[in-house]
């Protein structure tokens, strides 16, 4: 059949109208999700060590962060194939699932059904994840920073408010049959069934579909052209443009110096603290952290969009640089250790929000999905790895030398972002 050269253009869709949709719409399942991912792991570790034993505590709480790193593959992959909302309802129902199971393993005292729970249940943090670049597929270039700074933003509402409702998720639990700690998984799973529902049926029309059906006239190509390829295509892509190797490198590296130094810290802190005190010096202390990554992420966006990308990452290297020397040096004096943790949480932050925002804008919009999921892939691994690692490098040759290792791992960073990237931001070369 011949096309009718005659007929008029579709109407341009009200960009402006479906980015405000689509920011409301995430920063409540934003809000949403890091309640149920946060009050889950707020006693993930008590529940594994009651199920699993004190040794293998540990390594079931780090099946969500891999399982989190590990889905980002293929819910990237689905969202390359049919956008942002199947992709986002798929991790959030697979996190769902690995709550369910997570109950069911602390109910019939089953060790690998617990691991297989706590793997899927990274399925919430994945979409948490994927959530921040959602937000920016429709964003003007000048207020990309912005836009995804407000969601990395509303996670903190969740994650902070979270774990103080465990205990009373835990009792309501109780009172059904559940077994003690399963609660707080049984609400995460209702948690992210909701968020799940939300987006199936409001996020529409999907933001990175409209996107490239906004892009393929202008690159002359069909809106339906999408590209696969997975991993292996998405660091093709990566390789070929510095601005994204840059990109991703922040944020790998920002989430591997942060994850070692925080989680040495309580064990450090135990050192010198006795155990009537040391949990609430703990909580003290993180909660400055936490306040540091989440709490000033807007800033770190504002900052991102009006000096630049590669600049605030540079910054964000100097803060984690800042922040190894300050809590290395900081002896038994809380104080000074407080401050480097917060120091910690803002350079997290502003390498996190400018790296993900340079890595989006710095490849073709079909390439995103596969390129960001490899970031998230990237991002999880570095931090499982830190975690591992920083336990054994506590115990053979200190905190303070554990700092100064973290702080070795920024400077690559710093080379790389020093050399600038092309002038450019997409730095295409297909």
């Amino acid at each position: 059949m011949a096309t009718d050269l005659t007929a008029p253009a579709p109407p341009r869709p009200d960009v402006a109208g479906i980015q405000r949709r689509t920011l409301r719409l995430l920063f409540l399942t934003q809000v949403i999700g890091g309640t149920g991912v946060a009050i889950g792991v707020s006693v993930g570790a008590l529940l594994a060590a009651r199920v699993a034993g004190t040794a293998l505590a540990g390594v079931a709480q780090s099946a969500a962060v891999v399982g989190a790193a590990l889905l980002a593959v293929p819910v990237t992959r689905l969202m390359t194939a049919r956008g942002r909302r199947p992709g986002l309802v798929t991790a959030y129902l697979v996190g769902a699932v690995g709550g369910v199971l997570v109950v069911v393993a602390t109910a019939t005292r089953l060790v690998p059904l617990l691991f297989v729970g706590m793997l899927l249940f990274g399925g919430g943090t994945a979409a948490n994840l994927q959530a921040r670049y959602t937000a920016v597929d429709l964003a003007e270039p000048e207020r990309r920073g912005r836009q995804l700074s407000l969601v990395v933003w509303a996670t903190t509402i969740g994650s902070v408010a979270a774990p103080n409702f465990a205990a009373l998720a835990d009792d309501t639990t109780q009172r059904w049959g559940l077994p003690t700690l399963a609660g707080p998984f049984a609400f995460s799973a209702v948690a992210f069934t909701l968020a799940a529902a939300v987006l199936l049926v409001l996020l529409r029309p999907d933001p990175l579909l409209t996107a490239r059906r906004l892009a393929a006239p202008e690159a002359g190509a069909a809106p339906a052209v999408t590209r696969r390829g997975g991993m292996v295509a998405a660091w093709r892509t990566v390789r070929r443009r510095p601005a994204a190797r840059l990109g991703i490198a922040a944020v790998a590296v920002g989430h591997l110096v942060m994850v070692a130094v925080m989680s040495m810290t309580p064990v450090h802190l135990g050192e010198w603290h006795s155990d009537a005190d040391v949990l609430s010096v703990v909580g003290v202390v993180l909660s400055l952290h936490i306040a540091g990554m989440y709490a000033l992420s807007p800033v770190a966006g504002w900052l991102t969009d009006r000096l630049g990308r590669r600049q605030v990452i540079l910054g964000g290297a100097a803060l984690l640089l800042a922040a190894c020397a300050v809590a290395g040096t900081a002896g038994h004096h809380t104080p000074p250790l407080a401050v480097g943790l917060a120091l910690l949480g803002l350079g997290w932050s502003g390498t996190m929000v400018a790296g993900s925002t340079l890595l989006s804008e710095s490849v073709p919009t079909a390439d995103r999905p596969g390129v960001q999921g490899l970031s998230d892939l990237l991002m999880g691994l570095a931090g499982a790895g830190a975690a591992a690692v920083s336990g054994f490098v506590m115990e053979a040759v200190g905190y303070p030398t554990l700092t100064v290792l973290a702080a070795v791992a920024v400077v690559p960073l710093v080379a790389l972002a020093l050399r600038g990237t092309g002038g450019g931001t997409l730095d295409e070369e297909d």
